[in-house]
């Protein structure tokens, strides 16, 4: 059992409050300490407002949340000194180099100008960015902005770095550049709060992950952990002829009792099995009624197929309406 030494978050109950609106709604959390911890929803589902509360932006109206062993609420500027957060939106300024940008919070958080200038330097190297460090950013592509935002937040390395949806509309090669950096900070000890909506980014990444949906946790684990609750292999089908895809998935749902879900590729379709037996029994199937498969495989469920399973919709659907739709878009660093 884990202790609270070994514990970088821990709520309980944790609620937060929009008029009548539950944007959290009693969520429950525990994040071990040097860990990438993964909080998986759709737009509208709580996630920024949970990071706001915890990172002391907003403050909660119910339940407890600790911070580094810190309440969020009573101990908000000591959690402030110890954590860092970069949002959904770029905090750098753009009329600045890149160079400039972290220079100038260099010293907004104490270092000498010859410390400040060394230390934005060790980033710009380390972040792939050095090229560019007399450039105005926003000359910038959108993914150095975003490495670059990355590392406004680490000028001082915190203990805790809250990382609100940090690849969303990167491409993704950007993407995985941001990976990258992610994984080498944890591998530096500092924890990680990763909030995100792209399933293969959770799986990717995050040693834990929690799924949240209209503000409360419906389920938590690791990513096999998750997988394994679905209690079910997955068929995976595509077809020759997109036109016979509602035929094909209208025979199997009737003879295996399961619903089928659609792929975006027009062709395929996908659908949980409680025993591969019955695989090869929907495959005569679909030959008796002339239906061609032009590739057919078996296998653990995603965590997209999970999501669904476990919500009804699709990880991207946006959610009921929430704080994290509610224009709450400005990016606050909590840098120490």
């Amino acid at each position: 059992m884990l202790q609270q030494s070994d514990l970088a978050i821990e709520t309980a109950g944790l609620v937060k409050t929009f008029g009548t609106n539950r944007a959290v709604d009693g969520i429950d959390l525990l994040v071990r300490r040097g860990s990438i911890y993964g909080l998986l929803g759709p737009n509208g589902a709580g996630k920024t407002t949970t990071v706001r509360v915890l990172a002391t932006l907003l403050k909660p109206d119910g339940g407890s949340a600790r911070v580094l062993g810190l309440d969020v609420a009573r101990d908000a500027n000591a959690v402030r000194e110890r954590i860092s957060l970069t949002g959904q939106f770029a905090s750098v300024d753009e009329d600045l180099s890149g160079l400039e940008n972290l220079v100038l919070l260099g010293r907004l958080l104490g270092y000498s100008r010859r410390s400040a200038r060394r230390r934005a330097g060790e980033l710009l190297e380390a972040f792939g960015l050095a090229d560019a460090a007399g450039r105005e950013v926003k000359s910038y592509s959108g993914g150095m902005r975003r490495r670059l935002d990355i590392a406004s937040s680490i000028v001082v390395t915190p203990e805790l770095l809250f990382l609100d949806e940090p690849t969303t509309g990167l491409d993704p090669r950007s993407r995985n550049q941001v990976w990258d950096i992610i994984r080498l900070l944890t591998s530096n000890g500092t924890t990680v709060l990763l909030t995100t909506q792209y399933l293969q980014e959770a799986d990717t990444l995050a040693d834990r992950i929690a799924v949240i949906d209209r503000g409360t946790v419906i389920a938590e684990g690791t990513s096999s952990d998750l997988k394994a609750s679905v209690g079910a292999g997955v068929m995976h089908v595509r077809l020759a002829d997109q036109g016979q895809r509602d035929a094909a998935m209208s025979i199997l749902e009737k003879r295996t009792g399961e619903a089928a879900n659609t792929d975006r590729d027009p062709r395929a379709f996908t659908m949980r099995l409680s025993g591969t037996e019955r695989a090869a029994g929907s495959l005569t199937a679909l030959s008796q009624a002339g239906i061609t498969v032009s590739d057919f495989s078996l296998g653990q469920p995603s965590l997209d197929e999970v999501f669904f399973a476990l919500t009804g919709h699709g990880a991207t659907e946006t959610g009921s309406a929430n704080a994290d739709a509610t224009g709450l878009k400005d990016k606050q660093d909590a840098a120490a």
